[in-house]
């Protein structure tokens, strides 16, 4: 079981509690009972605030898995409410680095028609409609081999749809074998993380800017990119 110290707070108000998620720890509890932000954050405000008995706690948007990033939690279900009808309002602003294989160039967005099933998200003409913006910061070579980073604005939140839009353009992310990865394996970390997310204060309207950069592994090689200009 994770201890609650070992969780990142961006920051914290009587309506919000911002985080960072490790990568693969899962956003809600599954059937394989295995540690989840949702569950480590009701025992953080448990032992923290001292509360009795159940401790409310509001998941307004998930993160998969194995994407780790900044998310926003409701401390209470009038701001849960609000937040989800910003999310429903396209009000509630998510971007994320990837790390691609091959080469990319400029901007561009993709539009793509997604279904999932108990497995994947695939493309199929009676899906729902999948939009992203992407940026290229830079290209690297890792061990001979071309990837691009890439800055993703996320214009719909469909179940695996970077993972899934990626590898149909094929530039599946790196370490990404359910989406068509086939090359050398970075200590199985995904090359996903959900670096800002934007919001309007659900009881203020203030707009708050929550950001974080990702570590170790391959994202090092981001160190003396200019991020806040992107």
């Amino acid at each position: 079981m994770m201890k609650t110290d070992k969780i990142k707070i961006l920051y914290e108000d009587n309506h919000l509690l911002v985080v960072l998620k490790p990568e693969n720890v899962l956003s809600q509890e599954d059937k394989s009972h295995d540690d989840d932000m949702l569950s480590i954050l009701k025992r953080y405000l448990k032992e923290t605030y001292h509360k009795e008995g159940n401790v409310y706690l509001g998941l307004v948007h998930r993160l998969d898995r194995r994407v780790g990033g900044v998310m926003v939690f409701a401390k209470t279900s009038k701001c849960a409410s609000r937040l989800s009808e910003d999310i429903r309002n396209h009000h509630f602003h998510k971007s994320y680095l990837a790390l691609v294989s091959g080469r990319l160039e400029g901007k561009k967005r993709l539009v793509n028609k997604l279904k999932k099933d108990d497995l994947l998200s695939y493309e199929d003409e009676n899906g729902k409609t999948s939009e992203l913006e992407y940026e290229v910061i830079n290209t690297i070579d890792l061990d001979g081999e071309c990837f691009s980073f890439v800055k993703i604005n996320l214009l719909t939140g469909r179940y695996n749809q970077i993972r899934s839009q990626f590898s149909l353009i094929h530039h599946p992310l790196i370490n990404d074998f359910k989406y068509g990865y086939r090359g050398k394996n970075y200590n199985d970390s995904l090359g996903l993380f959900c670096y800002q997310i934007i919001i309007n204060h659900p009881i203020t309207k203030e707009k708050m800017i929550f950001r974080s950069l990702p570590e170790g592994n391959f994202w090092e090689l981001l160190k003396g990119e200019n991020l806040e200009e992107i």
